[in-house]
């Protein structure tokens, strides 16, 4: 059984604050979306899901007219459609997603986080920035002690993980539906993220999607008492 990972203390808490001042550029772009919809979100998005969950989904970071809109990760574009069906099919929800935070959905021994809280220009966080918001991210994970495995959607929140647990690229090398092992025993899943852009091209399929997820639930449940 996997330990919760062994991170040194930090000054930051598991989620930004609301209008988070630390990456100017981030800022500047979220206040820019505020002044042409002043009724979306507009903030860093927080994590969703319980926080005695087992399994931690990683994405990259909120989209513009998604998470950023609705203040849900992965809630109202086509990485939602993908991502939530999933969970559904797979046990790790409850109830139906309509893209709407009010929808009543709920997840299920799971949590859904991003690796950068704050919507980035063109989907593509500077690196600077994916430092900045590590302190979030590793705080998120400090607080969840009974996390057992991870999903990590894409190279960035491969690589923003395997930095914060202080583990080598070269001994972790992205892969879709590859599964690693840290030395804490934290079982960790690859898969390309779930974006139309990827589905678009065919370098991501539903059933390579549900490949990786079926692989996470017959792993938890052999953990299973």
């Amino acid at each position: 059984m996997a330990r919760a990972p062994s991170l040194p203390s930090s000054d930051f808490a598991p989620e930004a604050p609301r209008n988070c001042p630390l990456c100017p550029r981030l800022v500047a772009f979220r206040e820019q979306a505020a002044q042409k919809e002043p009724t979306w979100f507009n903030n860093p998005v927080p994590s969703f899901g319980s926080p005695n969950a087992r399994l931690l989904i990683v994405g990259l970071a909120p989209g513009l007219r998604g998470a950023n809109r609705t203040g849900r990760p992965f809630t109202g574009d086509y990485a939602g459609d993908l991502l939530y069906s999933t969970l559904l099919a797979f046990g790790f929800a409850r109830g139906t997603y309509k893209a709407d935070p009010k929808d009543g959905l709920t997840l299920v021994d799971c949590m859904i986080t991003n690796a950068v809280r704050c919507v980035p220009p063109e989907n593509k966080p500077l690196p600077e920035e994916v430092h900045t918001c590590r302190g979030f991210f590793k705080a998120r994970l400090a607080a969840l002690p009974k996390l057992e495995a991870m999903v990590l959607l894409g190279r960035i929140a491969h690589d923003q993980t395997l930095t914060t647990l202080a583990l080598r690229k070269t001994s972790y090398p992205f892969k879709h539906a590859a599964r690693h092992t840290s030395p804490d025993g934290l079982a960790i899943f690859d898969s390309l993220h779930c974006s139309r852009l990827n589905t678009n091209t065919k370098r991501l399929t539903t059933e390579m999607f549900h490949d990786v997820f079926r692989d996470v639930r017959a792993y938890l449940d052999g953990l299973s008492p």
